[in-house]
């Protein structure tokens, strides 16, 4: 008992694990705040990412389909594409592949109105050129060309579902993709 008595008299008359609670509580606190704030953030920068043309491709899709090869040939592939608007640009990266064929492209647009224009690579090939083309809410028309390439790409989104169309004029004839996020 004279143990217990001396123990809270050390304290200031509280047990010491109260004052551990105490703490545990601020600690807590802290971390509902600092979470509360990191989620304004990303959801204020998505609001912004959300207000411009390329707003309705914000964010990660996934999916299948099939590329054309210049022999006519046709192979399966699974595609992840990732769009990251902010106003009126995007970044965008686009991999597909299939058990013989890969390609990962990117690209780098801006919308002056309907018009968009912008630079692309697909660096498995080492080859980059420029985008040009008509669009927006979501359905685009561009022509991707490069010394010794064009390609027309059509790309069309409803909700949470896209298609994805590229029609070429080398040994990459065309792939044709639906994705959704």
């Amino acid at each position: 008992m004279e143990h217990l008595q001396a123990y809270r008299a050390a304290g200031g008359g509280k047990h010491r694990a109260n004052k551990q609670f105490g703490t545990s509580v601020l600690t807590r606190r802290l971390l509902v705040a600092t979470a509360v704030l990191f989620v304004t953030a990303v959801a204020s920068s998505e609001s912004r990412a959300q207000s411009g043309p390329f707003a309705p491709l914000a964010g990660s899709w996934s999916g299948a389909g099939t590329v054309t090869l210049d022999d006519g040939s046709t192979e399966r592939i699974r595609c992840r594409a990732k769009y990251a608007p902010i106003g009126p640009t995007m970044e965008m990266s686009l991999t597909c592949a299939s058990d013989a064929y890969k390609f990962n492209l990117g690209a780098s647009v801006k919308a002056e109105g309907s018009a968009i224009t912008g630079n692309w690579s697909e660096t498995s090939r080492n080859i980059s050129g420029s985008l040009q083309g008509r669009g927006g809410g979501g359905n685009y028309e561009l022509v991707a060309s490069a010394a010794g390439f064009n390609a027309n790409i059509s790309l069309k989104t409803s909700g949470n579902k896209q298609s994805v169309r590229m029609r070429a004029d080398s040994q990459f004839r065309g792939a044709d993709m639906t994705l959704s996020r």
